[in-house]
This record gives C-alpha cells, structure tokens and sequence, in this order.
C-alpha cells in the first residue's frame, strides 16, 4: 500500500487547505498537491495527498472515497507510481487509395507500388533492369 492517494472528481473551487482539513481525519498528512492547469491557473480538478503511514492512506481510501466534497463526489485510491501515457492524438484520416497508388510501400496507403526509399540512384536501378 502506498502513502499517496489519489483524489478525482473534485471541483475546481475546492481549495488545498480544504482538502488537507476533510483528509486529516484519516490520519497525520505530510503533503497535499493541487496540480493547477498552466494557462488559467486554476486546479485541474484532481489532487494527491501523502500520509504519513500507510494505515493512514488505507483509511482515507475507505473512509472517504465517494463523499461529497464542494458539491461533487470526490474519488480516492492508490496513486500508481507511474505517470499515464499521454495520447497525442494521431492517426490518419481523410480518404484512403486503393492498392497500387501513392508511396510508401503500404497496401493502399501512401507508395503503393512504388519502392521503398528515396529517389537516389534511381537510373542505376533503371539499367540494371535493362
């Protein structure tokens, strides 16, 4: 069990001396982060606290997961050791090309029918064929 839990769900009114005063009744806290968002300044809508033991962590998990915090049910459980992977986006989109248009080698996608690679040495490759 890890000291740090995670809190969701919350409202992006709820303060950082909020949180430590609802969390505190779980046990001693060493630590309470409100990430804010870069361009407004305001919280992100969800918090990590640490504890100082982990019976301390437990309990807050039990105790205080699904409660009503500044109108909102707020979330709390293990914060994972490890930062989420964040999607970019990507893909493609738009149309596709049947086989044997474009470039780039893939069955219907860009290059098809094409070799792979750049244009060097292209009249190499064509005297070697004749």
């Amino acid at each position: 069990m890890a000291q740090k839990v995670f809190v969701g769900n919350m409202s992006f009114d709820t303060t950082r001396e909020e949180l430590q005063e609802l969390f505190a009744q779980a046990g001693e806290i060493t630590e309470v982060v409100v990430p804010t968002d870069r361009m407004s300044g305001r919280p992100r809508g969800f918090a990590f606290v640490t504890f100082a033991s982990d019976e301390a962590a437990a309990a807050a998990i039990q105790k205080l997961d699904g409660q009503l915090l500044g109108g909102r049910n707020i979330r709390v459980n293990e914060a994972s050791a490890e930062r989420p992977q964040r999607s970019f986006g990507g893909g493609g989109g738009g149309f596709s090309r049947p086989f044997g248009g474009g470039g780039g080698g893939r069955p219907g996608g860009p290059g098809a029918g094409r070799p792979k690679g750049s244009r060097r040495n292209v009249r190499a490759r064509k005297r070697s064929i004749w």
